[in-house]
């Protein structure tokens, strides 16, 4: 198994591995390189979607998705698809996925099904390289604080995605979601200190209003997307990425109008998060 990192600070490509047999060592060696570097991807692999559940399932627990359309054959599957009609994308926006639960998803495994000719992107950045890139004084000022994130307002009948033509795709609407988290986490792996806010769902630091937390939030969330602290995956068939929702933001680039794209995650199970 060689490891060839993406970038400085984010991301890596393993390549020497089949991931529909990959148990024992290997899974411990990619669950370590997933925790340290944020993102992994894999290459030229066969991985069908009874190896895609059956990998998952060796690594832990599988959270079904709430809001994604489901695999009919395989509900463990979700789908993050896009039309070639249509021109809102999933995801076309820096974020963490689940933050907005009381116990965060780990991560995803996200596997190529469908790609447009070009475009299509997924941008990663790391967490613990945003908050050590921060300024001393700006560490102790967010040390202790926590805050409150919730996914109501993309989500619900009236929320972001209704206003668009992926809204009738999604499902969930009828659904409440909130959580507080430190702002400052240390990953339950690794013990690396990492940001843990995201301009998609967290709302406000606790105590404080939406708009008297927002220039201190816009200030973390700028470190946050230093060039440094990125990756860009281009994605090819039989490209699969699995990242950590904890160490990682991720973005998918919406820039292939006229063509579909569809991709099918299933979302990894987390643990209770700490300062």
């Amino acid at each position: 198994m060689q490891i060839t990192p993406m970038s400085p600070r984010c991301g890596v490509e393993i390549s020497g591995v089949q991931l529909a047999n990959a148990d024992g060592e290997v899974m411990e060696a990619i669950k370590q390189a997933i925790y340290v570097h944020g993102v992994a991807v894999f290459r030229d692999q066969e991985f069908s979607p009874e190896d895609h559940i059956a990998f998952a399932r060796r690594w832990g627990g599988i959270d079904i998705n709430n809001y994604f359309p489901l695999n009919e054959a395989y509900p463990e599957i979700a789908l993050v698809r896009k039309s070639a009609e249509q021109t809102t994308n999933i995801g076309g926006a820096w974020h963490t996925d689940h933050s907005y639960d009381q116990v965060p998803a780990m991560g995803s495994i996200l596997v190529a099904r469908t790609l447009p000719p070009k475009g299509g992107d997924t941008l990663y950045a790391h967490m613990g390289a945003a908050y050590d890139s921060l300024s001393d004084e700006l560490k102790q000022e967010i040390e202790g604080l926590e805050a409150f994130h919730t996914a109501d307002h993309v989500y619900k009948a009236d929320g972001i995605y209704a206003q668009t033509d992926m809204g009738s795709d999604l499902r969930g609407q009828d659904l409440k979601t909130g959580a507080v988290h430190p702002i400052v986490i240390r990953h339950p792996h690794t013990g690396q200190k990492l940001l843990y806010v995201n301009s998609a769902f967290t709302i406000n630091i606790v105590g404080r209003t939406r708009d008297e937390s927002l220039p201190l939030l816009q200030r973390l969330y700028d470190a946050a997307l230093l060039p440094d602290n990125q990756c860009r995956l281009e994605w090819r068939p039989g490209t699969v990425a699995i990242w950590d929702n904890r160490t990682t933001w991720h973005n998918a680039i919406n820039d292939y109008q006229g063509y579909a794209r569809e991709m099918h995650r299933i979302t990894l199970s987390g643990e209770a998060l700490a300062a």
